[in-house]
């Protein structure tokens, strides 16, 4: 009996064990798990220069576009906070899968896992790290990518970085084509810390800054990099010195753009200029009344139109056929002439009578005068 007893407890143990090694994998999959799901790319990555490091223990968290349903996308400046010992950064990214872009939440953890292939600079070249790295409990920063004092930061090194110069902000189809390396994906089922109270605090005071918008800055904040979390009105404030790319509006609003499971099949819409989308679907019902008064004239128009048409084509008519109008004059005189005739043959007798009279009288005349004689 003690014996099976012992075994049953071990048994629960085993169990308690392996129940929570499963729920440390899910809460860990969640954590890089997509967040937000949006119809519309991310505009590229601004070109900036990184502040320089406040101190020992700063690590880099670099920037990136973060959505917001009423103003759509907006710039989280990169900036130095005081990381878990032992830790690093893995940025998040913005991915394009199923007809939308689904954001991945960054996470602290002691590798740097897979971030779609991003150049987000500074060390962050798309794969890995190479800004620094941690030797017991002092990080040491790589000063070939990393700005830091070395009057004031001793742990330094200098290794060369091939540095990529694609801005593309994105992962996916139109983007960076790039999968997770089967070290990357053992990376992924590690433990996984969210990001800190002090970085979530950064991105809300980045949410309420318009000129942080893309929408204000077409691309290319003023506010593009800080030298701790929260400080935007400091001397290390850097803003953007371009564009990483031209910039274009959405073709649809936040509120139209904000995906959800039932459309994101659809096709997305990217930063290409398109009015169509714009226009709410009852527009055209509503322009329906406004042209029927349009129709009406178009109506008017179109008789009197034809009736000019009609005019024009029989004067046209008449001068392409003169010789009908001649034969009809012709005839016209010809019955003119005719109604005549019988006027001129009496005209023409009245004079022969008129002077068949005193040819007779003559006669008598010349018998009187002969007779005086």
């Amino acid at each position: 009996m003690k014996r099976s007893g012992r075994w049953l407890v071990l048994g629960v143990l085993m169990l308690s064990v392996s129940v929570l090694s499963l729920s440390t994998t899910s809460s860990a999959q969640i954590g890089i798990g997509i967040g937000i799901s949006v119809r519309v790319g991310p505009p590229a990555l601004p070109v900036y220069a990184q502040p320089i490091c406040p101190g020992a223990g700063y690590l880099w968290t670099p920037g990136y576009w973060a959505w917001s349903d009423d103003g759509g996308y907006y710039w989280v400046p990169g900036t130095w906070v005081v990381g878990p010992v032992g830790m690093l950064w893995t940025p998040g990214y913005w991915g394009f899968v199923g007809g939308a872009y689904g954001w991945h939440a960054g996470y602290w953890g002691p590798h740097v896992g897979f971030y779609g292939g991003i150049n987000y600079g500074f060390g962050y070249g798309g794969v890995g790290f190479a800004g620094g790295e941690w030797r017991g409990g002092a990080f040491f920063y790589n000063r070939a990518v990393m700005n830091v004092n070395v009057t004031n930061i001793r742990n330094v090194y200098s290794r060369t970085v091939i540095v990529n110069n694609t801005h593309v902000a994105f992962n996916g189809a139109g983007g960076v084509e790039a999968r997770p390396t089967p070290q990357e994906e053992t990376y992924a089922h590690e433990a996984h810390t969210p990001a800190l109270a002090a970085q979530t605090e950064h991105e809300r005071s980045a949410s309420q800054n318009k000129q942080l918008f893309a929408s204000e800055n077409h691309g290319r904040p003023a506010i593009a990099a800080t030298a701790k979390p929260g400080d935007f009105s400091g001397r290390n404030v850097t803003r953007a010195s371009a564009a990483g790319g031209a910039y274009h509006e959405p073709r649809m609003s936040p509120q139209q753009a904000r995906a959800t499971e039932g459309n994101r099949g659809s096709e997305p819409a990217r930063n290409e200029p398109a009015a169509r989308t714009d226009r709410p679907a009852t527009a055209a019902r509503s322009d329906r009344p406004a042209a029927r008064p349009e129709n009406n004239e178009a109506r008017s128009s179109r008789t009197s139109n034809t009736e000019a048409r009609d005019n024009q084509a029989r004067s046209s008519q008449a001068r392409t056929s003169p010789t009908r109008s001649s034969e009809a004059a012709n005839r016209q005189q010809t019955a003119a002439h005719q109604s005549a005739k019988p006027a001129a043959k009496t005209e023409s007798q009245a004079p022969k009578k008129a002077a068949a009279k005193p040819a007779k009288a003559e006669p008598k005349g010349t018998g009187k005068e002969e007779r005086h004689r």
